[in-house]
Parts: C-alpha cells; sequence; structure tokens
C-alpha cells in the first residue's frame, strides 16, 4: 500500500519543481477538447429551450466525470497488476497533473513583473490569462487586484480541493474533481450561450467545493499567522464577507485573503462586455500595491503545504 501514501506527496513535490512546463502533454486539455467535443455535439443534437439545454448540460457532466474517472481507476489497475512500482510512478504522475500550485505561483508573477515593469499593456494581457473578466480597461490597481483575487480563489480550487480529493480516492477521485472543476470554468456562466447548458456544471463545482473551500479558508488563516500576517483581521473579514460572492465558495478564501493584507477585493466588473455588479470583499484598510502578488503567492504556498500534512494524515487514517 506504499503507493496509496506516496503518490499524493509525490505529485505535490513534482508540481512544486516543475509545475506545468509549456508544451507537455496536460490532463486538463484532454478535459477541456472532451468538454467541447461534447458540447458541439449535444447543440445539435438537443434543441434550444431551458429544459432541453439543461438536460444535455447534465448529460454531458456525468459522460465527463465517467470516462476520465473510470479510465485513469483502469490504467491504474492495469499498472498494479504489473508492478506497485509502476503504479506508484503512474499515480504520482496523475496526481502532479491534477494539483496547481506552481502555475498559479508563476502566471500571476508574470502579471507581478509586467507591471513592475510598468507596461500596462503587457500587463493586462498577462492577467487575462489568469481571469474571465474583461482587461481592456484595467489600470495597474485593478490589474494587481484581479491577480490577487484569483490566486487567493484557486488556493481552493486549484491546490487544496484537488489534495484532499486525492487524500480520499487518489487519483480517479482527483481527476473526478478535476474534471468537475474544468466543466465549471468551461461551461459554469450565467450569461447565454452557457446560461443553461452550464447549469448543471456550476451546481455540480459548488457541491464539491463546498467543503474544501472553507477547509482552505482555515488552513490559510494558519499559513497568514505564520507569515505575520493580520489575522484578527482575517478571521473578521472571514465571518463578514465569506458570501459576499454569486458563487457560495469563492468569497471563502478570497475573504481570508482579503483580511490578513488589509485590502478591499472584488466589486464590479466586466466579463464578455456585461456589468457585474458585485460586492466589496474586505476593507482598504491600505491601498493595493504590486508587491501584495507575491504576497498572496507566499501565502497560497504555506497553505499548500499545511493542506498536504492534513491530507497525508486522512491517508493515513484511511490506511490504519
Amino acid at each position: 500500500m506504499l503507493w496509496y501514501f506516496l503518490a499524493p506527496a509525490i505529485g505535490f513535490v513534482i508540481d512544486m519543481l516543475v509545475g506545468d512546463p509549456p508544451g507537455f502533454p496536460h490532463i486538463v486539455i484532454f478535459i477541456g477538447k472532451y468538454i467541447s467535443l461534447l458540447e458541439k455535439l449535444f447543440r445539435r443534437v438537443f434543441p434550444e429551450g431551458e429544459a432541453s439545454e439543461r438536460f444535455a448540460g447534465g448529460l454531458l457532466w456525468i459522460i465527463v466525470v465517467v470516462t476520465f474517472t473510470g479510465v485513469s481507476a483502469l490504467i491504474l489497475w492495469m499498472c498494479g497488476v504489473i508492478s506497485p512500482w509502476l503504479r506508484l510512478a503512474v499515480e504520482s504522475f496523475l496526481c502532479w497533473q491534477v494539483i496547481a500550485a506552481r502555475s498559479l505561483r508563476n502566471e500571476s508573477m508574470t502579471v507581478y513583473k509586467a507591471l513592475e515593469s510598468g507596461d500596462i499593456e503587457r500587463s493586462r494581457h498577462a492577467v487575462s490569462m489568469i481571469v474571465g473578466r474583461d482587461t481592456e480597461s484595467l489600470d495597474e490597481a485593478a490589474v494587481t487586484r484581479a491577480a490577487v483575487e484569483t490566486v487567493a480563489e484557486n488556493t481552493s480550487d486549484g491546490v487544496v480541493a484537488p489534495l484532499l480529493f486525492l487524500a480520499i480516492g487518489g487519483a480517479p477521485l482527483g481527476i473526478l474533481y478535476k474534471a468537475v472543476n474544468t466543466m465549471d470554468s468551461m461551461l459554469g456562466y450565467i450569461d447565454p450561450p452557457y446560461k443553461n447548458i452550464g447549469f448543471v456544471p456550476a451546481k455540480a463545482d459548488d457541491i464539491f467545493n463546498f467543503i474544501p473551500a472553507r477547509a482552505s479558508a482555515f488552513l490559510m488563516l494558519a499559513a497568514g499567522w505564520f507569515l505575520r500576517m493580520d489575522v484578527k483581521n482575517g478571521w473578521q473579514v472571514f465571518r463578514r464577507d465569506r458570501y459576499n460572492h454569486a458563487s457560495p465558495n469563492s468569497a471563502q478564501t478570497e475573504s481570508v485573503c482579503a483580511g490578513l493584507l488589509r485590502l478591499r477585493l472584488a466589486g464590479d466588473a466586466w466579463y464578455h462586455g456585461i456589468l457585474h455588479k458585485k460586492e466589496f470583499i474586505g476593507d482598504a484598510l491600505r491601498p493595493i500595491e504590486h508587491e501584495d502578488i507575491p504576497r498572496t503567492c507566499r501565502l497560497m504556498y504555506l497553505t499548500a503545504f499545511f493542506a498536504l500534512l492534513v491530507c497525508s494524515f486522512i491517508r493515513l487514517l484511511i490506511m490504519a
């Protein structure tokens, strides 16, 4: 059972060391292409209309989840038949594929470097790679805020949640979560043409992230204490603003981060040319600055390390 305990930890270490090398095949790419293929097919097969499109989205969700979870479980079973060490190697690789701490840090630091260079156009382009909102008219403060928000929110979606699912069910459950999260990212919008077909993927993502988002918030508070941030304010803002978001989960870690850094995040944003009214998260106890991006990355990394410790303990309990 050595592979059962070690694989998530090895995958975590690989992610910390190399992240997602450019051009290297990644499971999210395959998941995304599969989702796009099914979406195009179902839009041709199913007629327009709320009920029909929601059914299509639900069917798409089931097919994607069953396909990738089943295939990964089958591959690992076959590897285990050949050798437990081969299974350990393959499962460690798959665990690495579902964790995104290093890539999240690299993408946000690209924004930071562009801001530091004074090139606002390059900054806007860099942040457009990691956010869904329109970035063409963002000023420096808005670009910085968008990067901080993304790292804070994805500390749960991209790091802690995958580790929790890996701890419970190994790589197959981790890949299941990644498929759920990818479907929400691609289809879970409230505006046409995704409002109906993305209904089930969005709601499923809310359910899958309910516990991880809250666990991430508490782990982030612990990380903030070690980093000597304003934990008292982080706790107060978390309690007050953790539901100041359309998603029941996204503001859990955003509120903690805003409080720890003594910043005001969120607020109105444009998506695909449509203004979305949003509540603020946190208080503007000081102006946001470029250095808040690397600060948030350090907070994310330490939160990830605590999550790994917790998940390793969970794995030990399951093995006992």
